[in-house]
């Protein structure tokens, strides 16, 4: 089924550009799809709130995709997929048992909007998101690429507004494990080298929205450091961790009723 368009085509959608090929290295980890499905028990309906690819879906449940960015429909399998952005939801009021939203807020132009918009169309909530105030942060903007804690900081809502704007009952921490399938940002702590390869760094919209005159000098330093060995002396104590909490969150709101 064709996407659909709700009050006409969305201003332009980042992943119009990056979204090309993305569900190749955004593979969803199965630990994080349990937290996620946990939250999600029993609803029978769920709106996906910038649904991508569709990861993280229940697959108990009738599941209607939103999306701003067709290219991303375009690798949706679903079949209710529409196009729209998260601060106008198409829906009456209650329509869904269940809103989610997987590592999108930060790309909602007016995320306290959008939040009322999950809030108004459904009588549970379960948002996954990043918490930009949080300690340590990944070692690589500490030591190779700065511009992206500049980047992020601008784009990641604090997690305690997000909580509120949500009126969050849990908070849930999510640890990113070393072999995490899903390629977002932290996702390789422990496996420095993937981070060479431009094809997972254009499935992370940090590295998509730097351009290449910052992010290659970085790159050319960490190759330098993972073939003198000095990448793995300066973390040796990362290589005997199973997973590290970088802060990721799952937050929940609503009732179940």
């Amino acid at each position: 089924m064709t996407a659909s368009t709700a009050g006409g085509a969305p201003a332009s959608a980042a992943y119009d550009r990056i979204g090309i090929g993305y569900h190749h290295v955004r593979r969803p980890d199965p630990r994080l799809a349990a937290l996620i499905q946990e939250a999600l028990a029993g609803a029978r309906t769920v709106v996906n709130v910038g649904a991508g690819a569709g990861s993280y879906e229940p697959d108990d449940a009738d599941v209607t995709a939103v999306d701003p960015s067709r290219i991303m429909l375009d690798q949706h399998p679903g079949h209710r997929k529409i196009l729209a952005g998260a601060e106008e939801l198409p829906f009456v009021d209650g329509a869904f048992d269940a809103a989610m939203a997987v590592m999108t807020v930060h790309h909602w132009p007016d995320p306290r909007r959008g939040l009322g918009e999950l809030r108004r169309v459904s009588r549970r909530q379960a948002v996954f998101t990043w918490d930009p105030q949080h300690l340590p942060e990944l070692w690589l903007i500490e030591e190779y690429l700065p511009e992206i804690r500049r980047l992020d900081h601008a784009r990641f809502t604090p997690l305690s507004d997000v909580v509120e704007a949500l009126d969050a009952h849990t908070v849930l921490p999510f640890a990113i494990p070393h072999d995490f399938t899903d390629g977002f940002q932290a996702a390789y702590w422990r496996r420095p080298e993937r981070y060479l390869d431009p094809v997972i760094r254009q499935a992370s919209s940090t590295f998509a929205h730097l351009p290449a005159s910052v992010v290659e000098p970085a790159v050319a330093r960490l190759r330098a450091d993972l073939a003198s060995g000095a990448w793995r002396r300066r973390h040796a104590d990362l290589l005997d961790r199973d997973a590290v909490d970088y802060g990721y969150r799952l937050l929940v709101a609503g009732s179940n009723g």
